[in-house]
C-alpha cells in the first residue's frame, strides 16, 4: 500500500438531472462509504465553482470540499464511488500534501507530556 497523503475532493450539492439539492442524509451515506475506505474525512463549507464539460456545457454550482487522509489507491476508489453515487460526469480530487502526520495520544512518550 502506498503512503498516505492529504487529498481534497469536490462533492456536488445539486443533482445533475433535476437541479434539486441532495439531502443531508444522502451525503451522510457517502460519508459512511468514504470512512469505510479511508477511515475518516473532514467536510468543509461549500464553495462556488464553475467548470466546462467536454461537450462545452458550463456548470455553475456549489461544491463541498472534503479532505481525506488516504493512499492514492484509496482516493481513486473514492473518486470512482463518488462518480457513481452522485451520478456525475466528472469528479475532481487533488493532493494537498504528501507530508501528513497523524499522531495518537497513546503514542506520545509519557515523559514528554510533563
Amino acid at each position: 500500500m502506498s503512503a498516505e497523503c492529504m487529498w481534497e475532493i469536490l462533492v456536488p450539492t445539486i443533482r445533475r438531472h433535476d437541479g434539486k439539492p441532495f439531502k443531508t442524509r444522502y451525503h451522510r451515506v457517502w460519508d459512511t462509504k468514504v470512512r469505510a475506505i479511508s477511515g475518516g474525512l473532514t467536510v468543509l463549507s461549500p464553495a462556488k465553482g464553475q467548470w466546462i464539460a467536454r461537450d462545452g456545457e458550463l456548470f455553475v454550482e456549489r461544491m463541498i470540499p472534503v479532505r481525506i487522509m488516504c493512499s492514492e489507491e484509496e482516493i481513486n476508489k473514492i473518486i470512482d464511488m463518488t462518480l457513481e453515487y452522485y451520478d456525475q460526469l466528472a469528479v475532481l480530487a487533488y493532493k494537498i500534501s504528501d507530508n501528513v502526520i497523524m499522531r495518537h495520544a497513546d503514542e506520545v512518550d509519557s515523559k514528554k507530556k510533563n
